[in-house]
């Protein structure tokens, strides 16, 4: 039976402890007891962890042991242009769970307007939504959830294989074709607003080196379309590692 993860901000001296809201919760909704047993991450490694003390303001763990962590994922960074936050909201959540290691938004010429001054306000929250994501499918590291920058700062991120996903990209310019058959040891992956990148910011994308890769003929909701991406980028890393 799999255990229940939580994230710890550290552990010390052999123990580990959540307070505040997050305290609250498991005590009231989850009703952690004493002595019952979870998963610990520090955000580096994975504990087995004990509960010593569960009170709605704080809840220690005594550290059992340490526990094996996964076998690391391809670091896969989801630039995402500015779209409607509730939408954006659920991309954070999802792209979470298909294990993006960091998420950083972008201030589009189509990016509705105002969202790029609102967004700063946000990031709390969607840290908070990367947070429960990462419990819930029980990864061993949280993503970077980073301030939103213009397209001149997403340039100066470096990866060996940075991709632009551009539904007006030949249908030749699949995922498939875009990763070379060894692999790469990090990606970038470009994901346009409503109504999808101008045609200036394809040739700033071009200029700088990045790839178009498409999905297909048919035109995907940004949040149904960053899905789809990270979901086929995955299942072609996995191919290339065979």
């Amino acid at each position: 039976m799999s255990r229940r993860r939580f994230f710890v901000d550290e552990v010390r001296d052999g123990q580990a402890s959540i307070a505040g809201e997050e305290a609250k919760h498991l005590t009231r909704v989850l009703r952690v007891e004493k002595g019952e047993r979870y998963e610990l991450s520090d955000n580096e490694n994975v504990y087995l962890g004990e509960v010593s003390l569960a009170h709605k303001g704080e809840v220690v763990f005594d550290i059992v042991e340490e526990l094996p962590r996964k076998p690391a994922l391809v670091p896969v960074t989801l630039a995402v242009a500015l779209f409607k936050f509730d939408h954006l909201e659920w991309l954070i959540e999802k792209a979470t769970e298909l294990g993006v290691s960091r998420i950083v938004p972008v201030v589009a010429v189509r990016s509705e307007r105002g969202l790029d001054q609102a967004a700063p306000k946000r990031i709390e929250r969607w840290r908070r939504i990367a947070l429960e994501a990462s419990q819930q499918c029980r990864r061993d590291t949280l993503p970077e959830i980073e301030l939103p920058v213009k397209l001149p700062e997403l340039f100066q991120l470096d990866a060996p294989l940075r991709l632009l996903l551009d539904e007006e990209a030949i249908p030749e310019a699949s995922m498939f074709e875009a990763v070379p058959a060894g692999g790469a040891s990090e990606i970038i992956l470009a994901l346009g607003p409503e109504g999808g990148w101008t045609p200036g910011e394809r040739e700033q994308f071009v200029a700088a080196g990045w790839k178009k890769v498409s999905l297909g003929s048919l035109i995907l909701r940004a949040e149904t379309a960053g899905i789809a991406a990270l979901s086929v980028l995955r299942a072609v890393l996995q191919s290339r590692q065979k």
